[in-house]
């Protein structure tokens, strides 16, 4: 019989893609989201496949999946700076009882379970580049603490459930990844950088623009947590893109790609924003076998091309969203 996985989030992103990645390699993938920021068309060419199916549900509630589970890979959780700022009790609650929850299920059904953690747990580092043994730089009340220490909440409850159950786990910290299917206007720099390029809007950078990123595609990012999933490594493991670059240069090379001739403009950096980001990737490297194959420059084409193609209604509206309803308690 064909391994059951079980994905959350699986409307956005990272989890659309990881969807794609476990039909293609033979599995029964069951995909479930609130579409609070998912969005059906990332997955609707899955819905005729067979063994796909989607259910509509909020992970902080009980989770019932009927039948053998054999791995869940749990990536239920806003993930852009606008989100989790108009979202802040939604974003603590996923991270702490929707990873509740679905450890609950994997100990019920004798899963091995990966949950999608991020290099925002190491806050705005003091340590570069950041190992998976640097214990972060967080501010626990600012603006960004509701995602961060919700993040660092999930990656103590998995471990406790692992040393104390002897559950299979996995953590993966996932660095700043790009590819299509990114919401256009979610806050991230990528999305925003192209948006207001193609709407022939001047760039917007934050601070000085000497902070860094370090960017990885998606196809990489979505072999590496696969490969992290089927390994025998249960503490963190960084995935992402040691290749580093300053906002402002990458700014630049916007201009340049999408052959525009907009103007770069500064506005205040925001509270807790990282001023460093780059991973240490040596486990990765050592434990997986993993290290990213597809350059900056081929990934941007692919992601330029991608946002190109959006109609000129969606390249233009604003993120709108009704965030209202799961903020209240």
């Amino acid at each position: 019989m064909k391994k059951t996985v079980l994905i959350t989030g699986a409307a956005g992103f990272l989890g659309s893609h990881l969807c794609d990645k476990f039909m293609a390699e033979g599995y029964r993938v069951v995909g479930m989201d609130n579409l609070i920021t998912g969005d059906l068309k990332n997955i609707e060419h899955l819905f005729e496949k067979e063994d796909f199916e989607f259910s509509h549900h909020d992970v902080t509630k009980f989770v019932h999946v009927p039948g053998q589970v054999d791995y869940i890979l749990h990536f239920a959780s806003p993930a852009s700076p606008i989100d989790y700022l108009k979202i802040p009790i939604q974003t603590l609650k996923v991270g702490s009882l929707g990873t509740h929850n679905l450890l609950g299920l994997a100990k019920e059904k004798n899963a091995r379970i990966l949950i999608a953690s991020t290099s925002e747990v190491y806050g705005d580092p003091l340590v570069h580049p950041q190992s998976e043994e640097y214990y972060g730089n967080v501010n626990t009340i600012g603006p960004r603490g509701v995602y961060d220490e919700a993040k660092r909440f999930q990656e103590s409850i998995t471990m406790a459930y692992h040393r104390f159950h002897g559950l299979e786990t996995r953590i993966a910290r996932i660095f700043n990844t790009y590819g299509p299917r990114m919401r256009l206007n979610d806050g991230r720099v990528i999305p925003a950088f192209i948006g207001q390029a193609l709407r022939g809007e001047d760039l917007t950078v934050f601070g000085d623009g000497q902070q860094t990123r370090s960017f990885c595609y998606v196809d990489d990012q979505v072999d590496g947590l696969y490969k992290l999933l089927l390994s025998d490594y249960s503490l963190p493991v960084n995935i992402g893109n040691p290749d580093e670059i300053t906002i402002l240069e990458f700014a630049e090379e916007i201009i340049k790609l999408t052959e525009t001739n907009q103007k770069v403009i500064f506005k205040e950096l925001p509270k807790d924003d990282p001023l460093q980001r780059q991973p240490n990737i040596e486990k990765a490297k050592e434990i997986l076998g993993w290290q990213p194959k597809v350059s900056r420059s081929e990934g941007m084409k692919t992601t330029f091309q991608y946002f190109k193609s959006l109609s000129k209604e969606e390249l233009f509206k604003s993120e709108h969203k009704d965030f209202s309803k799961h903020n209240r308690s």
